[in-house]
Protein backbone atom coordinates (compact mmCIF):
# COMPACT_ATOMS: atom_id res chain seq x y z
CA UNK A 1 0.00 0.00 0.00
CA UNK A 2 1.03 3.45 -1.04
CA UNK A 3 1.96 5.89 2.13
CA UNK A 4 -0.40 8.74 1.63
CA UNK A 5 0.97 10.87 4.22
CA UNK A 6 4.44 12.01 2.77
CA UNK A 7 4.23 14.50 -0.50
CA UNK A 8 6.81 15.19 -3.93
CA UNK A 9 8.52 17.82 -1.39
CA UNK A 10 9.10 15.21 1.38
CA UNK A 11 10.31 12.54 -1.60
CA UNK A 12 12.36 14.71 -2.68
CA UNK A 13 13.76 15.47 1.01
CA UNK A 14 14.57 12.22 1.23
CA UNK A 15 16.55 12.16 -1.76
CA UNK A 16 18.38 14.52 -0.42
CA UNK A 17 19.22 13.02 2.58
CA UNK A 18 19.85 9.75 1.27
CA UNK A 19 22.69 11.29 -0.67
CA UNK A 20 23.75 13.15 1.91
CA UNK A 21 24.43 9.72 4.49
CA UNK A 22 25.86 7.94 1.62
CA UNK A 23 28.30 10.33 1.01
CA UNK A 24 29.03 12.28 4.32
CA UNK A 25 27.91 9.76 7.18
CA UNK A 26 28.64 5.84 5.64
CA UNK A 27 32.07 6.47 4.61
CA UNK A 28 33.27 7.64 8.34
CA UNK A 29 30.46 5.75 10.24
CA UNK A 30 32.87 3.33 11.45
CA UNK A 31 35.29 5.79 12.81
CA UNK A 32 32.61 7.69 14.78
CA UNK A 33 31.54 4.36 16.62
CA UNK A 34 35.10 3.07 17.32
CA UNK A 35 34.82 6.94 18.89
CA UNK A 36 32.02 6.52 20.27
CA UNK A 37 30.63 10.21 19.56
CA UNK A 38 29.93 11.87 16.12
CA UNK A 39 32.10 14.64 15.65
CA UNK A 40 31.14 18.44 17.13
CA UNK A 41 31.97 20.07 13.70
CA UNK A 42 30.12 17.38 12.03
CA UNK A 43 26.58 18.64 13.37
CA UNK A 44 27.46 22.39 11.49
CA UNK A 45 27.64 20.00 8.03
CA UNK A 46 24.18 18.96 8.69
CA UNK A 47 22.80 22.59 9.71
CA UNK A 48 24.28 24.34 6.46
CA UNK A 49 22.12 21.46 4.82
CA UNK A 50 19.18 23.07 6.11
CA UNK A 51 17.87 19.92 8.07
CA UNK A 52 18.11 21.32 11.54
CA UNK A 53 16.04 24.51 10.18
CA UNK A 54 13.56 22.99 9.10
CA UNK A 55 10.89 23.59 11.51
CA UNK A 56 12.75 26.90 12.64
CA UNK A 57 10.42 30.11 11.55
CA UNK A 58 12.30 31.86 8.67
CA UNK A 59 12.53 34.96 10.75
CA UNK A 60 14.98 33.15 12.83
CA UNK A 61 17.16 31.31 9.49
CA UNK A 62 15.11 28.11 9.11
CA UNK A 63 12.20 27.11 6.57
CA UNK A 64 9.68 27.57 9.08
CA UNK A 65 7.48 24.07 7.82
CA UNK A 66 5.08 23.49 10.46
CA UNK A 67 5.60 20.10 10.40
CA UNK A 68 7.14 16.78 11.96
CA UNK A 69 6.97 14.60 8.73
CA UNK A 70 10.53 15.95 7.65
CA UNK A 71 11.82 15.00 10.67
CA UNK A 72 10.06 11.19 10.58
CA UNK A 73 11.97 11.16 6.93
CA UNK A 74 15.37 11.84 8.06
CA UNK A 75 14.60 8.65 11.43
CA UNK A 76 13.53 6.72 8.71
CA UNK A 77 16.36 7.35 6.69
CA UNK A 78 19.16 7.01 9.11
CA UNK A 79 17.79 3.54 10.05
CA UNK A 80 17.85 2.37 6.88
CA UNK A 81 20.85 2.79 6.54
CA UNK A 82 22.18 1.70 9.11
CA UNK A 83 23.86 4.83 10.90
CA UNK A 84 23.19 7.59 13.42
CA UNK A 85 23.54 11.16 13.80
CA UNK A 86 24.52 10.47 17.76
CA UNK A 87 23.19 13.19 20.69
CA UNK A 88 21.50 15.38 18.10
CA UNK A 89 18.97 13.43 18.13
CA UNK A 90 17.35 15.58 20.40
CA UNK A 91 18.75 18.85 19.03
CA UNK A 92 15.70 19.32 17.04
CA UNK A 93 13.04 16.24 17.80
CA UNK A 94 12.99 17.04 21.39
CA UNK A 95 14.29 21.12 22.46
CA UNK A 96 13.00 22.83 19.85
CA UNK A 97 9.13 22.39 20.57
CA UNK A 98 10.08 23.75 24.04
CA UNK A 99 11.85 27.21 22.45
CA UNK A 100 8.41 27.45 20.13
CA UNK A 101 6.48 27.00 22.64
CA UNK A 102 7.88 28.89 25.72
CA UNK A 103 10.76 30.77 24.60
CA UNK A 104 9.87 34.55 24.33
CA UNK A 105 10.54 36.78 21.72
CA UNK A 106 14.17 37.88 23.03
CA UNK A 107 14.76 34.74 23.72
CA UNK A 108 14.11 33.57 19.78
CA UNK A 109 16.76 35.53 18.74
CA UNK A 110 19.25 34.53 20.66
CA UNK A 111 18.81 31.23 20.48
CA UNK A 112 16.93 29.69 17.30
CA UNK A 113 19.62 31.45 14.45
CA UNK A 114 22.21 29.01 15.98
CA UNK A 115 20.16 25.75 16.56
CA UNK A 116 18.99 26.25 12.81
CA UNK A 117 22.92 26.41 11.41
CA UNK A 118 24.12 23.62 14.22
CA UNK A 119 26.37 26.01 16.02
CA UNK A 120 24.40 26.06 18.66
CA UNK A 121 23.52 22.34 19.81
CA UNK A 122 21.15 21.88 22.57
CA UNK A 123 19.92 18.76 25.26
CA UNK A 124 17.78 18.56 27.04
CA UNK A 125 18.10 17.29 31.21
CA UNK A 126 15.37 15.65 32.92
CA UNK A 127 16.53 12.19 34.33
CA UNK A 128 18.45 12.01 37.92
CA UNK A 129 20.40 9.50 39.59
CA UNK A 130 17.41 7.46 41.83
CA UNK A 131 14.41 9.23 40.08
CA UNK A 132 14.21 7.58 36.97
CA UNK A 133 10.49 7.63 35.33
CA UNK A 134 9.36 9.86 38.69
CA UNK A 135 10.47 13.50 37.65
CA UNK A 136 7.99 14.76 40.07
CA UNK A 137 10.97 13.43 42.73
CA UNK A 138 13.65 15.14 41.14
CA UNK A 139 15.89 17.19 43.97
CA UNK A 140 18.46 19.45 41.67
CA UNK A 141 17.46 23.06 42.64
CA UNK A 142 17.63 26.36 42.00
CA UNK A 143 17.74 29.30 43.84
CA UNK A 144 17.52 33.05 43.19
CA UNK A 145 20.53 35.18 44.25
CA UNK A 146 19.28 37.77 46.94
CA UNK A 147 19.47 40.60 44.21
CA UNK A 148 16.87 38.68 42.06
CA UNK A 149 19.21 38.77 38.63
CA UNK A 150 20.77 34.72 38.94
CA UNK A 151 19.29 31.39 39.62
CA UNK A 152 21.80 29.39 42.07
CA UNK A 153 21.93 26.18 40.05
CA UNK A 154 22.76 22.16 42.41
CA UNK A 155 22.25 18.67 41.41
CA UNK A 156 23.08 16.30 38.87
CA UNK A 157 21.53 14.92 35.88
CA UNK A 158 21.94 11.12 34.44
CA UNK A 159 21.58 9.85 30.88
CA UNK A 160 21.06 12.76 29.21
CA UNK A 161 21.68 12.53 25.40
CA UNK A 162 23.58 15.24 23.11
CA UNK A 163 25.33 16.11 26.85
CA UNK A 164 28.98 15.36 25.61
CA UNK A 165 28.29 18.04 22.44
CA UNK A 166 25.27 20.29 23.93
CA UNK A 167 25.94 24.21 23.89
CA UNK A 168 23.36 24.74 26.09
CA UNK A 169 20.79 22.26 27.91
CA UNK A 170 17.44 23.16 28.94
CA UNK A 171 17.56 22.05 32.49
CA UNK A 172 14.76 20.95 34.80
CA UNK A 173 15.61 22.03 38.32
CA UNK A 174 13.28 22.59 41.73
CA UNK A 175 12.90 26.49 42.14
CA UNK A 176 10.23 26.03 44.94
CA UNK A 177 8.94 23.36 47.25
CA UNK A 178 5.84 21.11 45.76
CA UNK A 179 2.56 22.27 47.10
CA UNK A 180 0.43 20.06 49.40
CA UNK A 181 -1.34 18.89 46.79
CA UNK A 182 0.24 18.81 43.79
CA UNK A 183 4.21 17.94 44.40
CA UNK A 184 5.06 18.48 40.51
CA UNK A 185 4.69 21.86 40.90
CA UNK A 186 7.61 23.73 41.43
CA UNK A 187 9.80 22.42 38.37
CA UNK A 188 11.49 25.62 36.29
CA UNK A 189 13.29 25.32 32.79
CA UNK A 190 16.56 26.71 32.81
CA UNK A 191 18.03 27.34 29.61
CA UNK A 192 21.61 26.64 31.02
CA UNK A 193 24.99 27.87 29.23
CA UNK A 194 27.40 24.61 28.88
CA UNK A 195 30.98 26.93 29.81
CA UNK A 196 29.00 28.41 32.95
CA UNK A 197 31.66 28.11 35.92
CA UNK A 198 30.41 24.67 38.08
CA UNK A 199 28.76 23.56 34.96
CA UNK A 200 30.53 20.07 35.00
CA UNK A 201 29.83 16.88 32.44
CA UNK A 202 30.97 13.72 34.07
CA UNK A 203 31.59 10.33 32.38
CA UNK A 204 30.09 9.73 28.92
CA UNK A 205 28.47 6.67 29.95
CA UNK A 206 29.11 3.30 28.44
CA UNK A 207 26.22 1.73 26.48
CA UNK A 208 24.86 -1.49 25.09
CA UNK A 209 24.18 0.52 22.26
CA UNK A 210 23.51 4.00 20.45
CA UNK A 211 27.30 3.81 20.48
CA UNK A 212 27.62 7.19 18.22
CA UNK A 213 25.44 8.96 21.23
CA UNK A 214 26.97 10.90 23.61
CA UNK A 215 24.72 10.40 26.46
CA UNK A 216 26.46 11.84 29.61
CA UNK A 217 26.07 12.57 33.24
CA UNK A 218 25.65 16.22 34.44
CA UNK A 219 26.45 18.29 37.71
CA UNK A 220 25.89 21.65 38.72
CA UNK A 221 27.76 23.31 41.39
CA UNK A 222 26.48 26.49 42.23
CA UNK A 223 26.32 27.62 38.66
CA UNK A 224 24.47 30.98 38.23
CA UNK A 225 22.32 31.08 35.44
CA UNK A 226 20.48 34.65 34.32
CA UNK A 227 16.90 35.16 34.95
CA UNK A 228 16.62 36.11 31.07
CA UNK A 229 17.21 31.80 30.78
CA UNK A 230 14.24 31.00 32.46
CA UNK A 231 12.26 29.09 30.00
CA UNK A 232 8.51 29.90 30.31
CA UNK A 233 6.63 30.35 33.70
CA UNK A 234 8.56 30.10 36.80
CA UNK A 235 7.09 26.46 38.72
CA UNK A 236 5.45 25.52 35.41
CA UNK A 237 8.05 23.57 34.12
CA UNK A 238 6.19 20.40 34.82
CA UNK A 239 3.37 21.08 33.12
CA UNK A 240 5.83 22.04 29.78
CA UNK A 241 7.11 18.31 30.35
CA UNK A 242 3.87 16.76 29.89
CA UNK A 243 2.94 19.17 26.78
CA UNK A 244 5.59 17.90 24.71
CA UNK A 245 6.42 14.56 25.78
CA UNK A 246 3.85 12.90 23.06
CA UNK A 247 5.86 14.67 20.79
CA UNK A 248 9.25 12.51 21.85
CA UNK A 249 7.04 9.62 22.31
CA UNK A 250 6.15 9.72 18.91
CA UNK A 251 10.14 10.11 18.14
CA UNK A 252 10.47 6.95 19.68
CA UNK A 253 7.58 5.08 18.06
CA UNK A 254 8.35 6.42 14.51
CA UNK A 255 12.10 5.56 14.97
CA UNK A 256 10.98 1.83 16.28
CA UNK A 257 9.05 1.52 13.05
CA UNK A 258 12.16 2.75 10.87
CA UNK A 259 14.21 0.25 12.81
CA UNK A 260 11.91 -2.58 12.17
CA UNK A 261 11.26 -1.97 8.45
CA UNK A 262 15.38 -1.93 8.43
CA UNK A 263 15.98 -4.79 9.72
CA UNK A 264 13.72 -6.78 7.75
CA UNK A 265 15.75 -5.56 5.20
CA UNK A 266 18.95 -6.19 5.73
CA UNK A 267 17.82 -10.08 6.62
CA UNK A 268 16.18 -10.22 3.21
CA UNK A 269 19.59 -9.33 1.79
CA UNK A 270 21.88 -11.53 3.55
CA UNK A 271 19.02 -14.40 3.38
CA UNK A 272 19.37 -13.80 -0.62
CA UNK A 273 23.12 -14.17 -0.47
CA UNK A 274 23.54 -16.37 2.41
CA UNK A 275 24.13 -20.86 0.64
CA UNK A 276 23.24 -23.11 3.33
CA UNK A 277 23.03 -27.12 1.56
CA UNK A 278 23.67 -25.17 -1.12
CA UNK A 279 21.24 -22.78 -1.27
CA UNK A 280 20.31 -19.41 0.16
CA UNK A 281 18.92 -19.05 3.49
CA UNK A 282 15.88 -16.96 1.44
CA UNK A 283 14.63 -19.97 -0.39
CA UNK A 284 13.30 -22.03 3.17
CA UNK A 285 10.15 -21.66 3.92
CA UNK A 286 10.73 -21.10 7.67
CA UNK A 287 12.84 -17.90 5.92
CA UNK A 288 10.03 -17.13 4.29
CA UNK A 289 7.19 -17.23 7.20
CA UNK A 290 9.52 -15.55 8.95
CA UNK A 291 10.32 -12.38 6.99
CA UNK A 292 6.37 -12.34 6.14
CA UNK A 293 5.25 -12.63 9.60
CA UNK A 294 7.90 -9.83 10.40
CA UNK A 295 6.56 -7.60 7.30
CA UNK A 296 3.16 -7.82 8.31
CA UNK A 297 4.14 -6.63 11.49
CA UNK A 298 6.31 -3.55 10.06
CA UNK A 299 3.21 -2.73 7.99
CA UNK A 300 0.54 -2.50 11.44
CA UNK A 301 3.23 -0.05 13.11
CA UNK A 302 3.48 1.72 9.84
CA UNK A 303 -0.35 2.79 10.31
CA UNK A 304 0.11 3.71 13.73
CA UNK A 305 2.81 6.09 13.40
CA UNK A 306 1.16 7.58 9.99
CA UNK A 307 -1.52 8.07 12.17
CA UNK A 308 0.11 9.78 14.94
CA UNK A 309 1.92 11.65 12.16
CA UNK A 310 -0.77 13.17 11.11
CA UNK A 311 -2.81 13.59 14.33
CA UNK A 312 0.47 15.40 15.67
CA UNK A 313 0.41 17.95 13.04
CA UNK A 314 -3.12 18.76 13.27
CA UNK A 315 -2.60 19.16 16.94
CA UNK A 316 -4.38 16.34 18.15
CA UNK A 317 -2.11 13.72 19.42
CA UNK A 318 -2.89 13.57 22.86
CA UNK A 319 -0.53 11.72 25.96
CA UNK A 320 -2.57 8.80 25.69
CA UNK A 321 -2.40 8.29 21.74
CA UNK A 322 1.31 9.10 21.85
CA UNK A 323 1.85 6.09 24.60
CA UNK A 324 0.06 3.82 22.66
CA UNK A 325 1.89 4.52 19.72
CA UNK A 326 5.17 3.87 21.87
CA UNK A 327 4.08 0.98 23.22
CA UNK A 328 2.88 -0.42 20.23
CA UNK A 329 5.63 0.27 17.83
CA UNK A 330 8.40 -0.29 20.53
CA UNK A 331 7.50 -3.89 21.06
CA UNK A 332 6.69 -4.66 18.17
CA UNK A 333 10.07 -3.75 16.52
CA UNK A 334 11.58 -5.97 19.40
CA UNK A 335 10.11 -8.93 18.04
CA UNK A 336 10.81 -8.02 14.47
CA UNK A 337 14.47 -7.46 15.29
CA UNK A 338 15.00 -10.02 17.15
CA UNK A 339 13.61 -12.53 14.44
CA UNK A 340 15.52 -10.64 11.85
CA UNK A 341 18.77 -10.89 13.60
CA UNK A 342 18.24 -14.72 14.34
CA UNK A 343 18.13 -15.60 10.43
CA UNK A 344 21.39 -13.88 10.21
CA UNK A 345 22.67 -16.71 12.35
CA UNK A 346 26.10 -16.44 14.37
CA UNK A 347 26.60 -13.35 12.01
CA UNK A 348 23.72 -11.78 13.46
CA UNK A 349 25.66 -11.58 16.59
CA UNK A 350 28.77 -9.59 15.15
CA UNK A 351 29.03 -5.86 15.60
CA UNK A 352 30.47 -5.82 11.77
CA UNK A 353 26.58 -6.52 10.64
CA UNK A 354 24.17 -3.83 10.70
CA UNK A 355 21.63 -6.40 12.37
CA UNK A 356 23.81 -6.64 15.34
CA UNK A 357 23.93 -3.32 16.05
CA UNK A 358 20.03 -2.33 15.32
CA UNK A 359 19.76 -4.65 18.17
CA UNK A 360 21.57 -3.20 20.57
CA UNK A 361 20.73 0.22 19.75
CA UNK A 362 16.63 -0.71 19.49
CA UNK A 363 16.71 -2.35 23.37
CA UNK A 364 16.43 1.11 25.12
CA UNK A 365 13.08 2.27 23.24
CA UNK A 366 11.17 0.40 25.54
CA UNK A 367 12.93 2.37 28.45
CA UNK A 368 13.46 6.13 27.30
CA UNK A 369 10.92 8.41 26.79
CA UNK A 370 8.88 6.24 29.31
CA UNK A 371 8.95 2.91 30.12
CA UNK A 372 6.58 0.47 28.55
CA UNK A 373 5.68 -0.11 31.75
CA UNK A 374 4.63 3.88 32.55
CA UNK A 375 2.73 3.73 28.70
CA UNK A 376 0.67 0.95 30.08
CA UNK A 377 -0.36 3.43 32.72
CA UNK A 378 -1.21 5.97 31.28
CA UNK A 379 -3.25 4.09 28.60
CA UNK A 380 -5.13 2.42 31.41
CA UNK A 381 -5.96 5.90 32.72
CA UNK A 382 -6.90 7.66 29.74
CA UNK A 383 -9.52 4.22 29.92
CA UNK A 384 -10.77 5.23 32.96
CA UNK A 385 -9.28 1.69 34.91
Amino acid sequence: MRREIYTEDHQAFRETIRSFIESEIVPVYDQWLEAGIVPREFYKKVGELGVFGIEVPEEFGGAGVESYKYEAVMTEEMARAGVSLGGSSVHIPLCLPYLLAQANDEQKQRWLPGMATGETMFAIAMTEPGTGSDLAGMRTTAKLTEDGTHYVLNGSKTFITGGVNADRVIVCARTSAPSETDRRFGISLLVVDTTSKGYEVGRKLDKIGLRVSDTAELSFTDVLVPVEDLLGEENQGFYYLGQHLPRERLSIAVGSYAQAAAAIRFAQEYTQDRKVFGKSVASFQNTKFELAACKTQVDAMEAVVDRAMEAYDKGELSAADAASAKLFCTEAASDVIDRCLQLHGGYGYMNEYPIARLYADSRVSRIYGGTSEVMRSIIAKNMGL
